[in-house]
């Protein structure tokens, strides 16, 4: 079992930026893709970017590629995403999540964070 906790996000102006993390319980963390997602109001959830076990290889959502950078502290369970250029359009949720088979282009996760919420103001 995996239990995730999401941190970091708030309310910022458009330009701005924001770090959010994610701490990960259980030893097995190193093993996993780690992701992000957001809901943006009256949508679906989408995906925003994951990263593989080492972090060598990571994956961008186009509408943020550029914009986000994510990154894993293993040492500490943490996954984070580094978000510059924040625009209106990025205001959602923001939900970390694990998947064990280490496929970076998963379609579906195992395990899942609350949730954090981030802002962007106009």
């Amino acid at each position: 079992q995996v239990q995730l906790v999401e941190s970091g996000g708030g309310l910022v102006q458009a330009g701005g930026s924001l770090r959010l993390s994610c701490a990960a319980s259980g030893r097995t963390f190193l093993t996993y893709v780690m992701g992000w997602f957001r809901q943006r109001p009256g949508k679906e959830r989408e995906f925003v970017a994951a990263i593989t076990w080492n972090g060598g290889s990571t994956l961008y959502a186009d509408s943020v590629k550029g914009r986000f950078t994510i990154s894993r502290e293993n040492a500490k369970n943490t996954v984070n995403l580094q978000m510059n250029s924040l625009k209106p359009e990025d205001t959602a949720v923001y939900y970390c999540a694990a998947d064990r088979s280490g496929n970076l282009y998963a379609e579906t996760y195992d395990w899942w964070g609350q949730g954090t919420q981030v802002t962007v103001s106009s």
